[in-house]
């Protein structure tokens, strides 16, 4: 075993994070879940999303059997709805393909949808103590630091030099440790804004520290001016009622369900869809920012006030197709909703948007 590895075990066994709620009667299910929960995602935010994931599927032949729909409702909040897509997606060919047993052989495991090489390595080294590396986020950091390895980590040839290292380093034993360890150190001591060097076990070998560049790495990717968007969503409401349709299941919020988006001619849209706009009161509630990885989408509630006289065109249409239904505000149906939707219901059920709301007249200003 090299000296690195060596030096990381042994904070591990004094400072590494044992009690997660994943580790604790460890399954190939169980740490699969965390390890999709745990992309781009803090551990804290994930704890109690994996708490009610398993407390609802405890199984792989629970989940596969479950709706998407359910499945992204208990996703809600989370973000990157794809890996919740992916993980019912995941679990209905290991019920079709593994006879609803998790795979354990790398390549079998690397097939499944929304499992990469890195998360393949983890699930394995973790339960099974397999060797093989990993390469997330916090392990990258460690590496660039320790080696001052240049260049933006999203680049194919860093990120091949990446492997190489991660793969130079780890050990063909306690290898579930080892892995735990540089996510550990990458969370709790070598952190992106404030690394804690004095705590580091290999802070006396790490070229970064010894540069006085620990901020410097690893590199920062090229900065674009992100985007920004606007958007009208229309709450169709009837009483205690809203109209919500179901996204594509894929691209933006796929799968979810949402109110109707449109970005102009909210008024023109609004009249078209509904067979008596005479008797229909619009109200503009106050526009909010919604943050994705590539833009800034600045949302406007428009909430439509409904009689029981006027019906939208489209409803019975999709209803039959399973696309399009009226969401009672008072009871909590396993819809996935994304997140802004939910903001504009709670608002909904607490009133509030009908306080922040004034008649429209002419263009909504944010």
């Amino acid at each position: 075993m090299n000296a690195f590895s060596k030096q990381v075990l042994a904070w591990y066994a004094k400072f590494g994070r044992k009690n997660l709620p994943w580790q604790k009667k460890k399954t190939l299910y169980s740490v699969w879940l965390s390890e999709i929960m745990c992309q781009q995602t803090q551990v804290a935010t994930v704890i109690p999303y994996f708490e009610r994931f398993m407390q609802r599927f405890p199984d792989i032949q629970t989940l596969a059997a479950a709706s998407q729909d359910e499945v992204l409702h208990l996703w809600t909040g989370l973000g990157y709805y794809a890996r919740g897509r992916n993980l019912h997606k995941a679990a209905q060919q290991i019920r079709d393909q593994h006879n609803g047993q998790f795979p354990t052989q790398f390549e079998d495991v690397v097939a499944l949808p929304g499992i990469g090489r890195s998360t393949a390595g983890a699930i394995l080294s973790s339960v099974l103590n397999q060797p093989y590396a990993i390469l997330d986020g916090n392990v990258k950091r460690v590496l660039t630091r320790y080696f001052a390895l240049s260049g933006w980590t999203g680049k194919k040839a860093i990120e091949t030099q990446l492997w190489a290292l991660a793969e130079s380093l780890t050990p063909q034993d306690k290898v579930a440790d080892y892995n735990q360890v540089m996510m550990d150190l990458g969370a709790m001591v070598c952190t992106r804004t404030k690394p804690k060097c004095e705590l580091c076990p290999v802070a006396q070998d790490c070229k970064a520290h010894a540069l006085h560049r620990e901020l410097d790495f690893p590199t920062k990717k090229p900065k674009k001016k992100i985007p920004e968007k606007q958007a009208y969503f229309i709450v169709f409401r009837k009483e205690e009622a809203v109209w919500l349709e179901q996204r594509p299941s894929v691209g933006l919020w796929g799968g979810l369900w949402c109110f109707p988006q449109v970005e102009t001619h909210m008024q023109d849209y609004i009249a078209q869809s509904v067979t008596n706009p005479a008797l229909i009161s619009t109200q503009v509630g106050i526009s909010f920012k919604h943050t994705f990885s590539h833009f800034h989408l600045y949302i406007t509630p428009v909430v439509v006030s409904l009689t029981p006289q006027v019906h939208l065109k489209v409803e019975n249409q999709l209803a039959e197709q399973d696309k399009g239904r009226w969401y009672a505000l008072d009871q909590s149906a396993k819809l996935g909703l994304a997140a802004p939707m939910l903001k504009i219901i709670n608002e909904l059920r607490e009133n509030d948007i009908i306080r922040k709301v004034t008649p429209h007249h002419g263009e909504v200003k944010r």
